[in-house]
Protein backbone atom coordinates (compact mmCIF):
# COMPACT_ATOMS: atom_id res chain seq x y z
CA UNK A 1 0.00 0.00 0.00
CA UNK A 2 1.10 3.50 -0.44
CA UNK A 3 0.76 6.56 1.19
CA UNK A 4 -1.53 8.78 -0.19
CA UNK A 5 -1.14 13.16 0.64
CA UNK A 6 -4.54 14.80 0.40
CA UNK A 7 -3.88 18.52 -0.59
CA UNK A 8 -5.46 21.09 0.75
CA UNK A 9 -6.49 24.57 -0.88
CA UNK A 10 -4.77 27.49 0.68
CA UNK A 11 -8.27 28.76 2.34
CA UNK A 12 -8.27 25.23 4.25
CA UNK A 13 -4.74 25.16 5.41
CA UNK A 14 -5.19 28.70 6.87
CA UNK A 15 -8.51 27.84 8.90
CA UNK A 16 -6.50 24.51 10.07
CA UNK A 17 -3.97 27.01 11.22
CA UNK A 18 -5.97 28.95 12.85
CA UNK A 19 -7.64 25.68 14.49
CA UNK A 20 -3.84 24.91 15.88
CA UNK A 21 -3.03 28.43 16.80
CA UNK A 22 -6.65 28.49 19.16
CA UNK A 23 -6.60 25.45 20.29
CA UNK A 24 -3.03 25.01 21.52
CA UNK A 25 -2.50 28.78 22.46
CA UNK A 26 -3.91 30.18 25.89
CA UNK A 27 -6.79 32.38 24.27
CA UNK A 28 -7.58 34.17 27.89
CA UNK A 29 -7.08 37.65 28.98
CA UNK A 30 -7.53 38.98 32.18
CA UNK A 31 -7.70 43.19 32.21
CA UNK A 32 -7.37 44.71 35.44
CA UNK A 33 -8.60 48.41 36.43
CA UNK A 34 -6.14 48.52 39.61
CA UNK A 35 -3.08 46.05 40.61
CA UNK A 36 -2.56 48.09 43.55
CA UNK A 37 -5.57 48.67 45.85
CA UNK A 38 -6.02 50.94 49.11
CA UNK A 39 -9.05 50.58 51.50
CA UNK A 40 -9.81 51.62 55.41
CA UNK A 41 -10.34 49.43 57.95
CA UNK A 42 -13.89 48.08 58.25
CA UNK A 43 -14.21 49.96 54.32
CA UNK A 44 -14.53 47.52 51.13
CA UNK A 45 -12.21 47.03 48.33
CA UNK A 46 -13.66 45.97 44.79
CA UNK A 47 -11.62 43.41 42.72
CA UNK A 48 -12.40 44.89 38.81
CA UNK A 49 -11.64 42.47 36.08
CA UNK A 50 -12.62 42.28 32.53
CA UNK A 51 -12.43 38.90 31.34
CA UNK A 52 -12.19 37.16 27.90
CA UNK A 53 -11.93 33.37 27.14
CA UNK A 54 -13.69 31.02 24.91
CA UNK A 55 -16.73 29.34 26.50
CA UNK A 56 -18.14 30.07 29.58
CA UNK A 57 -14.83 29.74 32.44
CA UNK A 58 -14.48 28.51 35.68
CA UNK A 59 -13.13 31.74 38.26
CA UNK A 60 -11.22 30.97 41.58
CA UNK A 61 -10.40 33.84 43.79
CA UNK A 62 -7.65 32.99 46.77
CA UNK A 63 -5.91 35.15 48.73
CA UNK A 64 -2.29 34.79 49.67
CA UNK A 65 -0.01 36.21 52.78
CA UNK A 66 3.09 35.33 54.71
CA UNK A 67 1.10 33.41 56.63
CA UNK A 68 -1.34 32.21 54.98
CA UNK A 69 -2.82 30.53 51.59
CA UNK A 70 -6.86 30.80 51.81
CA UNK A 71 -8.94 29.92 48.97
CA UNK A 72 -11.84 32.88 48.86
CA UNK A 73 -14.56 32.22 46.33
CA UNK A 74 -14.93 29.77 42.96
CA UNK A 75 -17.88 29.69 40.70
CA UNK A 76 -18.65 28.96 36.55
CA UNK A 77 -19.37 32.31 35.63
CA UNK A 78 -22.72 33.50 35.80
CA UNK A 79 -23.86 30.40 38.03
CA UNK A 80 -24.06 30.63 41.57
CA UNK A 81 -20.66 30.96 43.69
CA UNK A 82 -19.39 28.81 46.55
CA UNK A 83 -17.78 31.57 49.27
CA UNK A 84 -15.54 29.78 51.73
CA UNK A 85 -16.71 30.12 55.27
CA UNK A 86 -14.02 32.53 56.36
CA UNK A 87 -15.10 34.98 53.53
CA UNK A 88 -19.07 34.75 54.36
CA UNK A 89 -21.21 37.36 54.05
CA UNK A 90 -18.19 39.97 53.46
CA UNK A 91 -18.21 38.76 49.96
CA UNK A 92 -19.92 39.96 46.87
CA UNK A 93 -19.16 37.91 43.53
CA UNK A 94 -20.22 39.70 40.37
CA UNK A 95 -21.21 38.33 37.00
CA UNK A 96 -17.83 39.51 35.38
CA UNK A 97 -15.65 37.66 37.81
CA UNK A 98 -15.25 40.48 40.18
CA UNK A 99 -15.18 40.06 43.71
CA UNK A 100 -15.89 42.98 46.09
CA UNK A 101 -14.43 42.10 50.06
CA UNK A 102 -16.56 44.35 52.51
CA UNK A 103 -15.95 44.70 56.45
CA UNK A 104 -11.80 45.06 55.75
CA UNK A 105 -9.75 43.82 58.35
CA UNK A 106 -5.53 44.80 58.89
CA UNK A 107 -5.54 40.50 58.28
CA UNK A 108 -6.99 41.19 54.57
CA UNK A 109 -3.85 42.99 53.46
CA UNK A 110 -1.70 41.00 50.83
CA UNK A 111 -1.72 39.32 47.18
CA UNK A 112 -5.04 38.32 45.47
CA UNK A 113 -5.09 35.96 42.39
CA UNK A 114 -7.51 35.40 40.35
CA UNK A 115 -7.44 31.92 38.10
CA UNK A 116 -9.46 31.44 34.77
CA UNK A 117 -10.09 28.52 33.20
CA UNK A 118 -11.45 26.98 29.87
CA UNK A 119 -13.36 24.04 29.66
CA UNK A 120 -10.41 22.73 27.48
CA UNK A 121 -8.26 23.32 30.58
CA UNK A 122 -6.32 26.76 29.97
CA UNK A 123 -6.00 28.42 32.93
CA UNK A 124 -4.28 32.47 33.69
CA UNK A 125 -2.91 33.94 36.43
CA UNK A 126 -3.67 37.54 37.36
CA UNK A 127 -2.08 38.94 40.45
CA UNK A 128 -3.41 41.84 42.63
CA UNK A 129 -2.45 43.99 45.92
CA UNK A 130 -4.31 45.17 48.71
CA UNK A 131 -3.34 47.24 51.41
CA UNK A 132 -5.75 47.88 54.44
CA UNK A 133 -5.46 50.97 56.24
CA UNK A 134 -5.98 52.12 59.46
CA UNK A 135 -7.61 55.50 61.06
CA UNK A 136 -5.00 56.92 62.86
CA UNK A 137 -5.95 58.30 66.53
CA UNK A 138 -3.11 60.06 66.83
CA UNK A 139 -4.41 62.53 64.02
CA UNK A 140 -7.69 62.71 65.03
CA UNK A 141 -5.55 63.96 68.59
CA UNK A 142 -3.40 66.23 67.15
CA UNK A 143 -6.74 68.34 65.19
CA UNK A 144 -8.79 67.98 68.69
CA UNK A 145 -5.49 69.75 70.23
CA UNK A 146 -4.89 72.27 67.62
CA UNK A 147 -8.53 73.37 67.87
CA UNK A 148 -8.59 73.82 71.54
CA UNK A 149 -5.19 75.57 71.15
CA UNK A 150 -6.73 77.81 68.32
CA UNK A 151 -10.00 78.33 70.23
CA UNK A 152 -8.12 79.24 73.53
CA UNK A 153 -5.88 81.66 71.70
CA UNK A 154 -9.27 83.56 70.11
CA UNK A 155 -10.52 83.92 73.01
CA UNK A 156 -7.57 85.52 74.60
CA UNK A 157 -7.67 87.63 71.80
CA UNK A 158 -11.65 88.30 72.27
CA UNK A 159 -10.31 89.65 76.05
CA UNK A 160 -7.99 91.73 74.79
CA UNK A 161 -10.10 93.67 72.13
CA UNK A 162 -12.75 94.14 75.03
CA UNK A 163 -9.84 95.25 77.86
CA UNK A 164 -9.06 97.63 75.05
CA UNK A 165 -12.41 98.86 74.00
CA UNK A 166 -12.85 99.80 78.02
CA UNK A 167 -9.39 101.58 78.11
CA UNK A 168 -10.71 103.32 75.13
CA UNK A 169 -13.69 104.00 76.88
CA UNK A 170 -12.61 105.23 80.31
CA UNK A 171 -9.51 107.58 78.37
CA UNK A 172 -12.08 108.87 76.26
CA UNK A 173 -14.39 109.95 79.69
CA UNK A 174 -11.08 111.28 81.31
CA UNK A 175 -10.37 113.47 78.49
CA UNK A 176 -13.84 114.87 78.70
CA UNK A 177 -13.86 115.49 82.00
CA UNK A 178 -9.94 117.46 81.53
CA UNK A 179 -11.78 119.38 78.57
CA UNK A 180 -14.40 120.99 80.34
CA UNK A 181 -13.77 124.22 81.96
CA UNK A 182 -13.49 124.01 85.85
CA UNK A 183 -16.71 124.91 88.15
CA UNK A 184 -16.74 127.80 90.33
CA UNK A 185 -18.22 128.17 93.85
CA UNK A 186 -20.13 131.11 92.32
CA UNK A 187 -21.42 128.89 89.65
CA UNK A 188 -22.25 126.17 91.92
CA UNK A 189 -24.45 128.71 94.51
CA UNK A 190 -27.72 128.66 94.12
CA UNK A 191 -29.73 131.61 93.90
Amino acid sequence: MRATWIRFSQNTQILCLIFCLCRYTQAITIQVARNNITAPVQGSALFSVDITCVGTPAIRWTFISVNRHQSIAAWMLGGDANVTQMYEGRVETHPNGSLTISDLRLQDSGYYTITVTETSGNSKDMYMVLSVTEVLYEDIQYITVFTIVLGTLAAFLMLCMWLLNKLYNLTNTWREQRCLPEHTETELQPL
